[in-house]
């Protein structure tokens, strides 16, 4: 390697690293209000049921900012946007921090969630555009693995700030975290030039390609059996396998360490062979679910569990991402960044069925059982795209 090729790689590391802080501090936000109801609901004068909203108001606005962002900031130089994404984020943050009323922290979290998916999405085609193309999905995997890292380091010390100093800290520690994003942003992220065609319709292009929407409903579905487990973890491991409460957390750790080796693992396999990853990404959510329930009824089995679910389902995103930025040609941005829209829908989607499951009667075992039939599902859908696609059927829709 050459003095050249060691300084281009050096900025290169620089620029993802600046992306994975982002992702690290997205992470953390996104998970410690779940730990922190309690202290939220008594601090807004709230049930703790109505707090939840507010884990709500947060996943809307992935749903909502993600594609609405990516589609009209489409003439935005993406290192632009990218800073003025991490800038919203910090505001959203710190009016989290500040909100003396439920209404207040409703409309605040809402904003935070907005920048989150355009975040992710954006992030993904930046990194992936600095790398040889045999790299890419390596390059996206590590634009992504501060969300994994978050729930292993963020989210705990954040958790235990907010039960010891009041549950406004967290956010603010979250909006330090959003300014070191943007001041890393600022010097490491290469600038992008916008090409003359690309634009809000050129975005938009990607959503007449059946292969997007195929690609959108593996995710949807495939990660909504992950989800319907995961929404059900603390009752599971206390119920079927005899954790504390406090011991949870330990177990959430676990979880962290399995989304961080899996996202990293599908980056290097999506480079490989793509959809070949998919494939086996969704098999090996379908069996791990399937024995959840087995494995939980003790705490050794369920460590393992835990942790193959987290590895299991993280192989799965990188090689997403790259698959729709793939299938979308003009679209890139938009289709990267819908890919985390699904994921909250999924997640809405997993929570509700696992819940339905329960409502019926079913012990806590079968959450699982039912997520490894959507595992399922997902999987024959990614083989129905890949048939499509050997077939040549690549056409847009009219």
């Amino acid at each position: 390697m050459t003095p050249d090729d060691r300084e281009t790689a050096r900025h290169v590391s620089l620029a993802l690293f600046a992306l994975a802080t982002g992702g690290f501090a997205i992470g953390t936000t996104e998970f410690v209000t779940m730990g922190l109801l309690p202290q939220i609901a008594d601090g807004v004068h709230i049930s703790i049921p109505t707090a939840g909203h507010v884990i709500a108001a947060y996943a809307l606005g992935v749903v909502v900012g993600a594609p609405v962002i990516a589609a009209l900031g489409a003439r935005t130089g993406r290192k632009r946007l990218l800073l003025g994404l991490v800038a919203v984020f910090v505001v959203g943050n710190v009016l989290s921090a500040v909100a003396s009323s439920y209404e207040f922290l409703l409309a605040a979290r809402f904003l935070s969630g907005l920048p989150h998916g355009a975040f992710f999405g954006i992030g993904a085609v930046v990194g992936a555009s600095m790398v040889a193309p045999d790299r890419r999905a390596r390059a996206v995997s590590m634009t992504m693995v501060g969300l994994p890292v978050a729930n292993i380091i963020g989210v705990p010390l954040t958790t235990l700030l907010g039960q010891q100093l009041g549950w406004q800290v967290p956010f603010l520690a979250v909006g330090v975290l959003g300014l070191l994003t943007l001041v890393a942003v600022w010097f490491w992220v290469p600038p992008q030039a916008v090409g003359s065609d690309v634009n809000i319709r050129s975005e938009l292009s990607a959503l007449a390609r059946p292969q997007v929407w195929m690609a959108l409903l593996v995710g949807m579905v495939g990660f909504g059996g992950m989800f319907a487990t995961y929404s059900y973890i603390t009752p599971t491991m206390t119920e079927l396998a005899g954790f504390s409460e406090s011991a949870v957390t330990i177990v959430l750790a676990v979880y962290g360490v399995g989304m961080t080796v899996g996202t990293v693992l599908g980056g290097r396999l999506a480079d490989r062979w793509l959809m070949g990853s998919v494939y086996g990404g969704l098999v090996a959510v379908a069996v791990v679910l399937g024995t959840f329930g087995w494995l939980a009824q003790s705490r050794a089995g369920a460590l393992i569990a835990v942790f193959a679910m987290g590895c299991s389902a993280s192989i799965l995103v990188p090689a997403l991402q790259t698959r729709l930025m793939d299938v979308a040609h003009e679209g890139q941005s938009l289709a990267a960044s819908l890919n985390h829209s699904t994921l909250n829908i999924a997640n809405a989607l997993g929570a509700w069925l696992g819940g339905v499951v329960l409502a019926a009667g079913y012990g806590y075992e079968w959450p699982s059982r039912l997520g490894a039939a959507l595992a399922v599902a997902g999987l024959i859908l990614a083989v129905i795209s890949g048939l499509m696609e050997r077939r040549g059927s690549t056409q847009v829709l009219a």
